[in-house]
């Protein structure tokens, strides 16, 4: 309980893979009555550690989407540990794919990690 205070819409949030970091984007967090439902963007690019991650945000405008919208359970969220970095404001190009998922009548929700969504172990 709580953690949602921690993060918001626009942050950037890092996560560990074997040997390297990678970051993800929190576009919006929904509250539902089965609970929350987060949405993210997950990038390519890999650092060797938090503070070259941490660096790259001073500008985040060359980063690549591996994953332009992924709606995930609380449970599947929190499965990969994540910390928020830095929050840069989102833009249209970012939300769109939100958007999409919003106005589908699926609203697919993945209960699979973000890691797996990406095709990392």
């Amino acid at each position: 309980k709580g953690m949602s205070q921690t993060f918001k819409a626009g942050d950037f949030l890092v996560y560990q893979l074997e040997s390297a970091f990678a970051l993800l984007r929190l576009l919006a967090v929904d509250e539902t009555k089965d609970g929350r439902i987060w949405h993210l963007a997950g990038y390519n690019e890999f650092f060797p550690d938090i503070e070259s991650a941490e660096a790259s945000l001073a500008s985040p405008n060359g980063f690549t989407k591996a994953l332009k919208h992924a709606a995930l359970t609380d449970r599947a969220f929190q499965s990969t540990q994540t910390a928020p970095l830095a929050n840069h404001p989102l833009s249209e190009d970012d939300l769109e794919p939100l958007n999409t998922w919003r106005e589908s009548p699926e609203h697919a929700v993945s209960n699979i990690s973000i890691r797996l969504l990406l095709g990392f172990r």
